[in-house]
């Protein structure tokens, strides 16, 4: 449901987050794709996020085969207190719509995965030791910028359980 992340340790230049909203990004759909998009199910699977995983990553988990996990959740959400909608898709993640194949659900992904980082959608937050973010995962996106090669980054991260995606 939520995510509170402490600054630990940084870089001396780099390691910022992006952070988008996804009501935002939702509410700026046409009225048309919004209601396309209210009737699809992603299918979300870990193995695509090995491809976002660090050089350490990898060499940890060498000779580890990882189990695969597949998880079905709308494309559009809302939100359980705001009764607000959002697209609740990412490109870590989400693998192809569910009736689709992953050939004829490529394009509309890749048109959402570029519409919800818009710069409108967007905001950059700018670490400081001792900085505590706190957001709802079910709502915003992240992505920590890798921007720092060859220095340390050290945080702190606390993931709250929550509800299942309707």
């Amino acid at each position: 449901m939520a995510t509170m992340l402490l600054a630990r340790e940084l870089p001396p230049f780099g390691g910022d987050t992006l952070f988008a909203n996804q009501v935002a990004a939702h509410e700026a759909l046409s009225e048309g794709l919004k209601k396309t998009l209210s009737n699809l199910t992603c299918v979300h699977t870990s193995s695509k996020a090995a491809a976002s995983k660090t050089r350490e990553d990898r060499i940890n988990d060498s000779g580890h085969k990882a189990e695969v996990l597949i998880s079905y959740h709308p494309a559009v959400r809302t939100h359980p207190e705001t009764g607000k909608k959002s697209l609740y898709l990412n490109v870590a993640h989400t693998d192809r719509f569910d009736g689709w194949s992953t050939e004829e659900s490529a394009p509309l992904l890749n048109y959402l995965h570029q519409h919800q980082v818009k710069p409108e959608f967007t905001c950059r937050f700018r670490w400081q030791v001792g900085d505590l973010a706190i957001w709802d995962n079910r709502v915003v996106l992240h992505n920590p910028v890798n921007d720092y090669h060859g220095y340390k980054r050290s945080m702190l991260r606390i993931t709250l359980a929550g509800d299942k995606p309707v």
